[in-house]
């Protein structure tokens, strides 16, 4: 018999993330794209509002998509993959039970989904090989029914990392507006490439007004830095991706170079400077969204700015101050390589 292949905990963080990097991209990424256009041709055919529907709807697929990624990621058979996205998906919080029965809510608590799913990998392999005849049976069950269980008793505790970074960004809007502009906005730019929820955040403390204009602001400085360092160094599609919305598919590099967070924290304090000073406002519900869908500049033009002031905070100072950013810490102090903005897929 083949000794089963050992992983070291940086093993099972490295891979967990990985699959989940590549899990968002392709729950999300339909939506990012096709939603809003297909929202916007709903008048013109009755087709596209079920085409709306359809995208809009494969969001919440991602948690179990995330699971059966992670899976693959260790080397599992497809039915062992497909049981730990079940069980990925029962304990994400993507769902709620309610009188009327089970509503689908988001794509979960990316944290608890990340947990689980490592959890579930680590199960299976020691159950593997152990259930002979029964594993059909038996694997369901035990990974499907109980780490889902797991994950639902979990949820409220992991929630709680959520809740406590919402309450710490809280206070920022209690101080002088051009500081709270630019700490939310180096906030919202770090929490986008983390396994935490803008949205989330957005919509826990209720920010608005200049705060969620900064945060949305923050959100594209940091999508600024990764598409600026990310043409350099992966496929055109990958950097279309975070163009699109997918930024947290560069969680993996978060964690193996910690340092990426140098330019982007510097890049939003431009940005939070901007938001600041062109009166950029948004809402609760804009404000975990940056540029993607346009969701922050079509906010922000509906509150009173100007077509030229948005232009200006979203798309001139988050992009034109990535360039310089990159060019500071990559060719003048030499932080960085390009390197650490090369995406990894997550592979069989």
């Amino acid at each position: 018999m083949l000794e089963k292949e050992q992983y070291t905990f940086k093993d099972y963080l490295n891979k967990v993330l990985a699959g989940t990097a590549s899990g968002i991209v392709i729950g999300l990424i339909a939506n990012a794209i096709l939603g809003g256009i297909f929202k916007a041709l709903i008048p013109y055919a009755s087709i596209f509002e079920t085409l709306a529907l359809v995208v809009s709807t494969m969001q919440f697929l991602t948690p179990a998509i995330i699971g059966v990624l992670v899976g693959m990621q260790f080397k599992l058979n497809p039915m062992q993959s497909v049981i730990i996205g079940a069980g990925t998906f029962l304990g994400s919080g993507a769902y709620a039970v309610t009188d009327a029965g089970v509503t689908l809510v988001g794509i979960g608590d990316l944290v608890n989904v990340m947990l689980i799913a490592g959890l579930a990998v680590f199960v299976t392999r020691f159950l593997e090989g152990k259930l002979g005849s029964l594993t059909l049976i038996l694997l369901p069950i035990i990974v499907g029914g109980g780490i889902g269980t797991i994950g639902l008793l979990t949820l409220p505790y992991v929630s709680l990392v959520t809740t406590t970074i919402g309450n710490g960004i809280n206070t920022f809007t209690q101080l002088q507006p051009l500081f709270m502009a630019i700490l939310i906005s180096v906030a919202f730019s770090i929490i986008i490439i983390s396994p935490i929820s803008t949205v989330a955040i957005g919509i826990a403390i209720g920010i608005s007004g200049l705060g969620a204009g900064a945060a949305a602001v923050g959100i594209t400085a940091c999508t600024a830095v990764l598409v600026i360092g990310s043409h350099r160094v992966n496929e055109k599609g990958t950097t279309l991706a975070i163009l699109l919305g997918a930024m947290k598919m560069m969680m993996p590099n978060l964690v193996r170079h910690p340092r990426i967070v140098v330019p982007i924290i510097v890049n939003a304090i431009f940005s939070g400077v901007g938001a600041y000073l062109f009166s950029i406002h948004g809402l609760p519900q804009t404000a975990g969204f940056g540029i993607v869908g346009l969701v922050g500049p079509i906010q922000a033009i509906n509150m009173g700015s100007a077509l030229w002031t948005v232009i200006l905070a979203y798309f001139v100072i988050p992009f034109g101050g990535a360039v310089l950013v990159d060019v500071l810490f990559n060719k003048v102090l030499k932080i960085y390589e390009h390197e650490i903005f090369k995406f990894v897929p997550a592979t069989n």
